[in-house]
């Protein structure tokens, strides 16, 4: 039996939560596996349907921390573990046990001052696990830099699920929608300082005197939305920036199908960076290239010049320049059909075989 221990799962929405279900959907193919997740609203219809035990733990922050580590040490001493593996290091912060324990990490959660006092708690979980796993080589050489000890740390890219191809309607909603409008460019991503929405809007002025029908579709939601909105205004670009948010998966699946270019020139925002960045694999398996940012793991997800472009997304010359490289002559298309082949390898079935590496070199 594994234990999965993580404070971000469904039904709850978002990357971390998607990457805790898909490793645990596929290890439950091959392990017996038991999770303690947080609680989520409308949890025990989503966990009835699980072929794995849930158990969820509620309560404010803090006191939930506590309960939940008390609850897994007491299962532990009652029942046989060959591992755990946890979302982050403060998921394994108070757990007890000599069992194999296996920590992902992912970015913005290690990059912390080297020295500081939750640099030091970061240290004490990580350097006293069986194996790191990182996100990408980034996030590697980061959890390097802030102390880890370099034989614990293993790759591992995140996975993705097969795509699910978009059906008919959806398809024809997003023609309706975007009529004549292209070329498409789409982010499908938090609306925060980190992901860089407010540098595209601004390259899509310059875009526009080029390509006058071009289009920035914008999916998500978040604290920079409103500022979004504003410069929007600002630069006269209502007709070219269109937003989306609460909308079904088939149609956001539609929406990014029906893309050019994925548009996510990550930057670093104070301690927030882009690990990985797994928008960037979901939309090559639609055949959709990306334009990514050199701050962060974006290159583990774009292979350069060949599955879509980076660039310093915090030089505005930089952003307008590769998405006009990109748009010229169509390159796109053959850069999307090379990323549709590149992103094969990320499918969590063959994701799982390293896992399994690393599990059988350290179990034996």
């Amino acid at each position: 039996m594994f234990l999965i221990l993580t404070r971000a799962f469904p039904p709850e929405l978002g990357g971390m939560q998607s990457l805790m279900w898909g490793l645990t959907k596929e290890m439950s193919k091959n392990f017996l596996i038991k999770v303690f997740a947080d609680y989520q609203k409308d949890h025990k219809e989503f966990d009835r349907n699980e072929n794995f035990s849930i158990e969820r733990v509620g309560g404010i922050k803090f006191l939930r921390k506590i309960r939940k580590a008390q609850l897994i040490n007491e299962f532990l001493k009652e029942n046989k573990a060959k591992g755990i593996i946890a979302d982050h290091w403060k998921s394994l912060e108070l757990i007890k046990t000599d069992k194999k324990k296996y920590c992902l990490i992912h970015g913005k959660e290690i990059n912390h001052p080297f020295g500081s006092l939750i640099n030091k708690r970061v240290k004490k979980v990580l350097n006293n696990v069986e194996k790191v796993i990182a996100n990408s080589e980034y996030t590697k050489n980061l959890a390097i830099e802030k102390g880890i000890d370099s034989k614990k740390l293993v790759v591992i890219n995140p996975g993705v699920d097969p795509v699910e191809e978009p059906n008919k309607k959806s398809l024809e909603k997003v023609e309706s929608l975007l009529k004549i409008k292209t070329p498409r460019l789409i982010t499908v991503s938090r609306f925060d300082k980190r992901k860089n929405h407010e540098k595209v809007i601004m390259a899509l002025r310059n875009l526009k005197q080029k390509y006058p029908d071009i289009v920035y579709i914008c999916i998500g939601y978040g604290d920079e939305e409103e500022n979004l909105k504003k410069l929007v205004q600002e630069l006269d670009l209502g007709s070219q920036v269109m937003f989306f948010k609460d909308i079904t998966k088939d149609l956001k699946n539609s929406l990014v199908a029906k893309s050019d270019i994925f548009v996510m020139p990550s930057i670093i925002h104070k301690t927030s960076v882009e690990g990985f960045g797994i928008a960037y694999v979901e939309a090559a398996q639609y055949g959709v290239p990306s334009l990514g940012g050199k701050d962060g793991g974006a290159s583990d997800a774009i292979d350069h010049n060949k599955t879509g472009l980076i660039c310093d997304g915090n030089n505005l010359d930089e952003i307008y320049t590769s998405l006009d490289d990109m748009l010229e002559n169509k390159k796109y298309l053959e850069l999307g059909k090379n990323a549709k082949e590149f992103v094969s390898k990320f499918q969590w079935e063959k994701i799982l075989v390293e896992y399994k590496k690393i599990f059988e070199l350290n179990l034996s």
